[in-house]
């Protein structure tokens, strides 16, 4: 059996954030890349929108047109960074930290029926995955990533 475990992974990425997308629009009104934004700025705390910038791999300008949208939606809070300069710094609102919540527990359960579907055991997978992610943080930190 050839095996092609890049390609693979590639694909069921691609696929969960389309269902997660189309998700997400029907049920809260919020696109899935929205949806990071604010749950990377909830996991990172107050952060600056380069930083937000880098974790999802957009240009500057594309997170500062996001963050404005996401704060005209009363979800997140954008202020000026108290050193000067341009930085804003990012938190959530309190709207915002209900819908991280709440999305993401209607994600996790979504996401344990698929596994189990599969057949795969879940707290197996959850293990073998966070060991993955932890390989690729520490390769990363090392430069060889």
């Amino acid at each position: 059996m050839k095996q092609n475990l890049s390609f693979h992974l590639h694909v069921l990425t691609a696929r969960l954030d389309r269902a997660a997308d189309r998700l997400l629009r029907a049920g809260h009104g919020i696109s899935y890349n929205r949806f990071l934004a604010l749950t990377l700025v909830g996991e990172l705390g107050a952060s600056t929108q380069r930083t937000l910038a880098d974790y999802l791999g957009v240009t500057e300008p594309s997170v500062s047109r996001m963050t404005a949208v996401l704060a005209a939606d009363g979800l997140l809070d954008v202020q000026s960074d108290p050193a000067g300069g341009h930085r804003r710094r990012l938190s959530l609102t309190d709207e915002g930290k209900r819908l991280v919540a709440s999305v993401q527990r209607e994600f996790e359960g979504r996401m344990a029926a698929l596994v189990e579907h599969s057949g795969v055991p879940y707290d197996e997978y959850a293990r073998h995955t966070e060991r993955l992610l932890a390989a690729l943080e520490s390769l990363e930190r090392k430069g060889s990533a």
